[in-house]
């Protein structure tokens, strides 16, 4: 089990590169990660849903994700409120109070689908949430130490040197958790180094010393790591480069609950456009050629925080200058008229004012559809997934965005053609539909293979590994924990 000292230092990453590294030399290797909590998350052929991180392990293990790699996925709706998803299924919604009252029921789906992995693999590679010391969540844990007491799994230790204080933050988780927690640590690594190695010698000593662990190794800074999907928003936000001239913009305004954010990676690996994020505050540049409204999780919220920043007004002037706007998911269903929620999937009951943009309105219903789908749009050809609640019906749904599969139509288009929508994620993986869809906006699209890029990177964290981690004194550590 890969736990960390705190959230964001790689663990997602690492638990990635072992899987693919382990599964060439051999093994059947299954990732597992008991709690997560995203709005990024993947459609499992079953019609479930994991978190997208657990995914992408999946795809470097060379097996299909399933929802018992991630049995339970939290999806924050608000700052205390979160869906709470079971084996792929969406359960309710809970408060972070009340969820600490679930935790037991929880742990049993956990150690079901857990047990379930650990049947049909030589190795499970267990990924941690947050940090191994939030001694204050450890009664009724069942996303780290808690679980590995209750299954005897080993631990190994994450620290991220790129942060400062990664001694004193191994150490001090060492100092801090119950020494039967700290029992189950039989190693640590150090994440994100840059420069001579030498010079974290002693600091690897040090550490070794004061904790007991084995040190595992000191994994340098690995940069292509920026080009494979991010969990969470603020991955993407790293891996944006500044932006040259010339190029087309693509404007994303942030949203506090943005969902299914990984449709921007293919975008952003593009060098004849410009991915440009905006942050809460700034207004949308007046130069983009395309707004690009993302998914969310709570999209009345979101179109208030939206309305808020003015970026409706940016949007209105946009769409004068003779601008575009794709809208998804969400993003689609806030350009509508209206969006209806009388069941309060998203809060009270309640009906708001849409922007306007497209001659639909949505209603929010508690059936959610998660289904792979395939299709064609602009003349090209996509393989994606929808994942949404809500129905979107209206006059403009008569101009389909796409055609799926089974002649069924998909999102809706404005009579001018420039504004769009549509529940599709996934779209631009396609290399085809990308590039048609770049050359639209009058960019250049490259020749850029996208899936073939994640699978070089996916092998080239391997081998990163391969030469700074210890592999197989890892291997000989993963031994169950008994007595």
């Amino acid at each position: 089990m890969i736990q960390g000292t705190g959230s964001d230092v790689g663990k997602s990453l690492l638990v990635a590169g072992l899987a693919r590294l382990f599964a060439r030399r051999g093994l059947t290797v299954r990732p597992f990660k008991p709690q997560n909590m995203s709005n990024n998350a993947a459609v499992t052929a079953d019609g479930g849903e994991i978190g997208r991180a657990q995914a992408l392990q999946a795809r470097a293990a060379f097996v299909a994700p399933s929802v018992h790699m991630n049995p339970v996925l939290l999806k924050p709706q608000s700052e205390t409120g979160a869906q709470v998803v079971v084996q792929g299924r969406r359960i309710g919604n809970a408060g972070a109070r009340a969820f600490q009252d679930w935790k037991p029921q929880l742990m049993e789906a956990v150690l079901d689908s857990f047990s379930r992995l650990s049947r049909e693999a030589d190795l499970v590679l267990v990924e941690g949430a947050g940090s191994a010391s939030e001694i204050n969540l450890r009664a009724g844990d069942i996303a780290n130490m808690g679980f590995a007491r209750a299954t005897g799994t080993p631990v190994v230790l994450v620290g991220d040197i790129e942060r400062g204080g990664v001694i004193a933050s191994l150490v001090g988780t060492k100092a801090v958790i119950d020494p039967a927690d700290a029992a189950m640590i039989r190693g640590f690594i150090v994440n994100r180094f840059r420069g001579d190695p030498t010079l974290f010698a002693e600091g690897m000593t040090a550490i070794a010393q004061r904790t007991g662990w084995a040190p595992i190794g000191l994994v340098p800074y690995f940069a292509e790591a920026a080009r494979l999907p991010a969990e969470d928003i603020m991955g993407l936000k790293a891996g944006l480069g500044p932006g040259e001239g010339g190029r087309p913009i693509i404007a994303v305004p942030v949203l506090p609950r943005i969902a299914n954010f990984d449709d921007l990676d293919p975008l952003k690996a593009e060098p004849g456009v410009e991915v440009r994020l905006v942050e809460a505050g700034a207004p949308l540049p007046a130069g983009a050629a395309l707004i690009l409204l993302p998914g969310s999780k709570a999209t009345i919220d979101d179109l208030a925080f939206l309305r808020a920043q003015g970026w409706d007004i940016d949007i209105a002037a946009h769409l004068r200058r003779g601008g575009r706007v794709l809208g998804i998911c969400g993003g689609y269903q806030m350009l509508g008229r209206t969006i209806a929620d009388p069941e309060g999937i998203e809060g009270e009951p309640r009906t708001v004012p849409g922007l306007g943009h497209l001659d639909v309105e949505t209603v929010l219903t508690a059936n959610k559809s998660l289904v792979p789908v395939t299709g064609m749009a602009s003349g090209a050809s996509f393989a994606g997934y929808e994942m949404h609640v809500g129905v979107t019906r209206g006059p403009a749904t008569a101009r389909p965005f796409a055609t799926l599969a089974g002649d069924r139509a998909d999102g809706a288009v404005s009579p001018d053609g420039r504004i769009a929508g549509t529940y599709v994620h996934g779209l631009f993986a396609e290399d085809g539909m990308r590039r048609a869809f770049i050359e639209g906006l009058g960019g250049t699209a490259s020749d850029l293979a996208y899936e073939a890029m994640v699978e070089r990177v996916l092998d080239g964290l391997a081998a990163h590994l391969e030469r700074h981690l210890a592999v197989d004194r890892l291997w000989d550590l993963s031994a169950p924990v008994t007595g």
